[in-house]
């Protein structure tokens, strides 16, 4: 029997919930075969895979800890023998603990720590030597590190990492015909975003962009979309994706 070969294949950390559900479905819509990887959603990430089946699409579901270089190991392991490789890693799993600097709680800059920064070399590195040629890495940082609110500080210190390993990673992959770029969303309407948050501080944060309005997850696949496929001469870049938020 003759394995099936994909014409464009995804993983996507972190595609049961929030930017990744929306990252997934755009993708599959798109023609691409998906891995909708999950931490601790499976059951959200089969319900997803599930109704991109029923539209006729491929996709399965991958689970793992993302910081863990086995268990992801074993994710890639999974998308490759179902379709045939992998073109695009999208990496969105990361968590959000906000303190001031000086009240923080160093447990949960560890947690930050191992997801945010462990997690994203872990995935950066599978993906350098993954990847087929043609393809693009795309890693997820913050708008805050430019906009720099208080509270954010071990958040951001975690995603800038993000943004040098991931401008690091394009250089290094001069010659593979491979993109790297990260991706920067500003406040955008996620549970992510409303955890530990209040309707005033909500509200301010949407009225800070000048369109006046929080991102929708769809704003943020669409540049997803445009990454990983058409936007071939996009390499080693942030984008800031927030609306204009400063």
């Amino acid at each position: 029997m003759v394995k099936e070969m994909y014409k464009r294949v995804a993983l996507v950390l972190g595609g049961s919930g929030g930017i990744g559900r929306t990252v997934v479905a755009k993708l599959a819509q798109e023609g691409y075969a998906v891995g909708v990887h999950f931490s601790s959603s499976e059951s959200k990430a089969n319900e997803l895979v599930e109704e991109i089946l029923a539209d006729k699409g491929h996709a399965i579901g991958v689970g793992g800890d993302v910081a863990n270089e086995i268990e992801m190991s074993m994710a890639f392991d999974q998308v490759e023998n179902a379709f045939g490789g992998i073109d695009v890693v999208i990496n969105t799993a990361g968590i959000m603990l906000l303190s001031p600097i000086a009240d923080l709680n160093l447990n949960d800059l560890d947690k930050m720590h191992r997801t945010n920064i462990r997690g994203t070399f872990v995935i950066s590195q599978l993906a350098a030597q993954r990847v087929r040629r043609g393809g693009s890495i795309i890693n997820f940082s913050t708008s805050v590190t430019r906009s720099q609110f208080p509270n954010y500080g071990a958040y951001v210190a975690s995603k800038a990492a993000v943004e040098s390993i991931s401008m690091i990673l394009a250089r290094e992959l001069r010659g593979k015909d491979i993109t790297v770029n990260a991706i920067a969303p500003g406040p955008t309407a996620t549970p992510l975003f409303f955890n530990g948050k209040d309707e005033k501080q909500i509200h301010n944060l949407a009225n800070a962009v000048p369109l006046e309005r929080l991102g929708e997850p769809r704003d943020i696949s669409e540049v997803v979309s445009f990454l990983a496929g058409p936007a071939r001469w996009v390499n080693g870049q942030v984008i800031f994706v927030n609306g204009g938020l400063a």
